[in-house]
């Protein structure tokens, strides 16, 4: 037997440094890395926002620019059609009837300059033109002008009259202001459109076709449609941001809770992965408890009988002395109880269930504790409720579970005090609750914590194992053990046990 509990501990030993040294959470940093195509998706999201964005402004420049190059277009074209009728009423309305009336044409002449300026105002009547002028053939003079401040004005024409005398019509856009100029207090859109054309002499087929006598120059106002434009732009703008804003908010809404929901998940497989780890970790200890204390348990049992024995003998041979024999018995009597403890929590317990007056059983364990209450000068109020009943458990696990609870609760008054304990049937939920109230010493936060862990304990004699094997007890029975507890105020268990299991 020796030799095979040599063995035994030998391999246990060899499994210590795998049982007590806590296993790496290397999967941690995986976990973590499992969230790299998460991520990978946020940035993906957002930066295809910002490229719509981007790509929607440029789609409203785009359509704002070919709005603006068709109106130009159109008005152009618009503009040498007026131009061109313009050029055939001066002719044959002034040109013609002031060579045979006067001989010559001269604009300085105040009767010929109002006759084509009558003439040239009849023309473009309700048309929306911002002035006429029209150039001399010979030099780069203003001839005539609807704006009086440009008669008479030189070099003022530029390439556009140069190339309009060698008979090309051509036209010239004079435009100011963007999206930028809606704002209230900016300056207001403008755009003129000015169109060059050869002032030419018309035959009688009504061809235009003849010498060049001068240019005609138009000027359209197209401000308004140029605004316009602007302002369509404007609201490409601001729909498109919009509905991105709207995107981009129900985006990082989704984001974010998605965010923390892989961080929730990541918390809880971390915490089911250390629990693993613990279960492993216990699970190995418990073999080394089961194989230590299995072994531990009968030379345990030689060493009392053999103690006691000596007692026996010591009070005939020396009486007197047999103290220190007994000494031996009561320290195997506490590594014995050790033992027992050890194997309690290292072994599954097997419920034995079977119909069981709560009441009843809190009774027998306050019964037996309560020559230690009076001992340490504790009062025992109780509140037991009468409409509990029976209730399906297995009786000896659930009074060594409620029995360990008491004698902690009793090892906290060290000075005496109030142990309260109450039963409650609770109807609406189908469970008992029983709760054991104490106003001893009470623990701070990080002591609650551990205080369900094994092999925890602040006390100098004991092995942490009680409240452990208690909460096992209670979760077998698929019930639940809480605590309150304050420094100096006390601490309070609650025991909860669903009627059926």
């Amino acid at each position: 037997m020796t030799q095979k509990f040599v063995n035994d501990v030998g391999f246990v030993v060899n499994k210590v440094e795998d049982i007590l040294v806590p296993a790496t959470s290397k999967n941690g940093r995986d976990l973590r890395s499992g969230l790299l195509p998460f991520q990978l998706v946020k940035y993906f999201s957002f930066t295809s926002l910002g490229v719509i964005l981007i790509f929607t402004f440029f789609l409203s420049w785009f359509i704002s620019s070919n709005a603006r190059e068709v109106m130009l277009q159109q008005s152009e074209a618009y503009s040498i059609l007026l131009a061109e009728n313009l050029n055939q009423q001066v002719f044959r309305g002034f040109v013609l009837p002031t060579v045979v009336r006067y001989g010559k044409i001269a604009l300085s002449n105040p009767e010929q300059f109002e006759r084509l300026d009558l003439i040239v105002r009849n023309a473009t009547a309700s048309m929306q033109i911002g002035a006429v002028t029209i150039y001399d053939s010979t030099i780069n003079i203003v001839s005539y002008s609807t704006n009086d401040t440009l008669v008479g004005k030189k070099n003022v024409g530029g390439l556009e009259y140069e190339k309009a005398l060698t008979g090309v019509a051509n036209s010239q856009i004079v435009s100011s202001g963007t999206v930028l100029n809606l704002f209230p207090g900016a300056p207001e859109v403008h755009c003129r459109l000015k169109t060059f054309i050869p002032f030419r002499q018309v035959r009688e087929d009504a061809s235009s076709e003849g010498q060049i006598m001068g240019v005609i120059e138009i000027t359209l106002d197209l401000s308004k449609a140029y605004a316009a434009i602007v302002q369509l732009q404007a609201r490409i703008i601001l729909v498109s941001s919009s509905v991105m804003a709207i995107l981009f908010l129900v985006l990082l809404v989704i984001v974010s809770r998605a965010g923390k929901i892989m961080d929730r998940r990541v918390e809880e497989r971390l915490l089911l992965e250390q629990q693993l780890n613990d279960a492993q970790r216990l699970a190995h200890l418990g073999t080394m408890v089961a194989t230590v204390s299995h072994e531990i348990k009968s030379p345990l049992g030689i060493v009392r009988s053999t103690a006691e024995i000596l007692v026996k003998r010591i009070k005939k041979i020396a009486p007197g002395n047999e103290n220190l024999a007994e000494i031996i018995v009561a320290e195997t009597v506490r590594l014995n109880n050790i033992v027992l403890e050890f194997l309690d929590f290292a072994r599954p317990q097997e419920l034995k269930l079977s119909p069981v007056d709560i009441n009843r059983s809190v009774e027998q364990a306050l019964l037996f504790v309560d020559p230690e209450l009076n001992g340490k000068n504790i009062r025992l109020e109780t509140k037991l409720d009468p409409d509990i009943g029976q209730i399906v458990i297995d009786p000896d696990l659930f009074y060594r579970g409620f029995l360990n609870i008491l004698v902690n609760a009793i090892q906290a008054m060290l000075d005496g005090g109030v142990l309260r304990v109450q039963t409650h049937n609770d109807e609406s939920s189908g469970s008992i609750f029983i709760s054991i109230q104490d106003n001893g010493a009470g623990m701070d936060e990080e002591k609650k914590n551990q205080i369900f862990k094994p092999f925890f304990t602040d006390k100098n004699r004991g092995t942490g194992l009680g409240l452990a094997i208690t909460k096992n007890i209670i979760e077998q029975h698929h019930g639940s053990i809480t605590v309150r507890s304050k420094e100096n105020e006390g601490s309070t268990f609650t025991i909860i046990l669903p009627r059926k299991i």
